[in-house]
């Protein structure tokens, strides 16, 4: 069974938590509450992401939440320009380790290109007795 729900968050600071919010509930509905955890988390850094480095003035980002039975899959779509790297930061510095926490949570990740913007992507398998959950 494939699910499949977004939403577009308006370019301001109260949105990150309205995608945390969206995540949860979506996941709720779903019946995986054991993924809330690391993907709030996730959720919260790529939003965060696309706040401060992805979405011009005026414009929204985009929140995607798909699940095929075998997988959960998070999607954070921006119209801003650049590809988020993942940074090496110091023990002093209080950014830059967003996409490495994504990295050590999600099974796969990655970042899609296109003519305007991008989207950050990252897949959690699910479980076997979570499987068709939903």
């Amino acid at each position: 069974m494939s699910l499949s729900r977004q939403r577009s968050f308006p370019r301001r600071r109260v949105s990150v938590g309205a995608a945390r919010d969206f995540a949860t509930k979506t996941l709720a509905e779903w019946g995986l509450d054991e993924l809330q955890e690391d993907l709030r988390l996730c959720v919260s850094e790529l939003a965060t992401n696309a706040l401060l480095h992805g979405v011009p003035p005026g414009r929204e980002f985009c929140v995607r939440l798909a699940m095929d039975g075998a997988s959960v899959r998070l999607e954070v779509r921006d119209s801003g320009e650049g590809c988020p790297k993942v940074r090496s930061s110091g023990a002093d510095e209080v950014t830059g380790r967003g996409l490495r926490l994504v990295r050590a949570l999600a099974d796969d990740w990655g970042v899609t290109e296109h003519v305007v913007g991008k989207t950050v992507w990252l897949r959690f398998t699910l479980k076997p007795e979570l499987e068709g959950t939903g």
